[in-house]
């Protein structure tokens, strides 16, 4: 039997692990069907003007894993999960504790843990400041960022700063947040 002959079976399986990622994109936008996990059912859908306070989490060591979108999962790349929101959708987070804001392409379903309602890639988090908590509360606002900065967040990089939340507009988001469970 030849080398060709014998190396062909691993080439093929070397190929079929590269092309089973999706490439990231944003098109199509998928709402997806209801869906259960540890007994809570969540129903994904179009959702504007989406505008929630409460806790975010991240995530970094599933590096390699795919996202619900098909797509690789980056951790240092400025991502989210949201149990609902069509994937992938744009959010602004908005950490209340610093104030600091960040444009963020939501592509993966979760988090599944009572009181969060996003969890941050590592990237993310690392850029609003709560790389070193376990939760952070935070505004996560709907979004419709110009091409440019979809563009660089489908490459992983952060799109344009935004202002910091300060003042009587910060505590007012404080105020909306639910207590901690």
């Amino acid at each position: 039997m030849s080398v060709f002959h014998r190396l062909a079976p691993l080439l093929l399986l070397g190929l079929a692990a590269c092309a089973s990622y999706q490439p990231v994109s944003d098109t199509p936008v998928r709402v997806g069907r209801p869906y259960t996990i540890r007994g809570t059912t969540y129903v994904p859908a179009q959702q504007p003007g989406y505008d929630q306070v409460g806790y975010a989490s991240w995530y970094g060591h599933e590096s390699g894993n795919r996202t619900a979108r098909g797509e690789k999962f980056r951790p240092d790349w400025i991502s989210a999960a949201h149990p609902t929101l069509p994937l992938p959708s744009y959010v602004e987070v908005t950490e209340l504790t610093n104030g600091r804001t960040l444009l963020v392409r939501v592509n993966d379903r979760g988090p599944f843990a009572r009181g969060r309602i996003i969890d941050l890639s590592r990237g993310a988090a690392k850029l609003l400041g709560v790389e070193r908590q376990g939760q952070a509360p935070v505004r996560v606002r709907l979004a419709e960022p110009d091409e440019k900065d979809r563009k660089r967040l489908r490459k992983g990089k952060p799109g344009a700063q935004r202002p910091t939340l300060t003042g009587e507009a910060l505590a007012a988001q404080r105020r909306r947040l639910p207590s901690p469970r």
